[in-house]
């Protein structure tokens, strides 16, 4: 009593990573800091605790905890961050070295986050192309406001 499987047969972690990349475009690290600086990206460190602490933070970049992470970025839920204003929202993923950060745009696109992507080398990349990083511990800056592209609103009339 064999029966017919219709599942695909397993795949390796790095085989399933191309798959995920090869649906999106990933960024560089100075054309993110561009779309950051430009109010045009939301930056989103998913780096855990201690990394964040050895290496620092990129100033003004969110910092969520990976598994966190689509529960503070869906638009529609109720523990969205004040951040994440819409769907259209141009999202840059950062962890590390720029693995695990492909796997997150993977849910954050399958929840509608249709122009998340990541940064190509991660943290590091960030840090070794001479982009901005603080050291200071405490609280990292405030996240930069984003402007994302709502075409379904139109301006209020003003009021006389």
């Amino acid at each position: 009593m064999g029966g017919s499987s219709t599942a695909e047969p397993p795949v390796g972690i790095d085989e399933f990573l191309e798959r995920v990349r090869a649906g999106y475009e990933r960024i560089e690290p100075r054309d993110a800091y561009e779309a950051f600086q430009g109010g045009e990206a939301l930056l989103v460190d998913i780096r855990y605790a201690a990394l964040r602490e050895r290496d620092g933070l990129i100033p003004g970049a969110l910092v969520v905890e990976r598994n966190e992470l689509e529960w503070r970025l869906d638009p529609q839920g109720s523990h969205r961050a004040p951040e994440a204003t819409s769907h259209d929202l141009r999202v840059v993923v950062i962890c590390n070295e720029g693995y695990a950060s492909s796997l997150a745009v993977e849910t954050l696109r399958r929840l509608g986050l249709r122009r998340a992507t990541d940064l190509v080398g991660g943290f590091q990349a960030w840090r070794a192309a001479g982009l901005p990083v603080t050291l200071e511990a405490g609280p990292p800056p405030a996240p930069r406001a984003v402007h994302a592209p709502d075409h379904r609103l139109s301006p209020k009339p003003e009021a006389r």
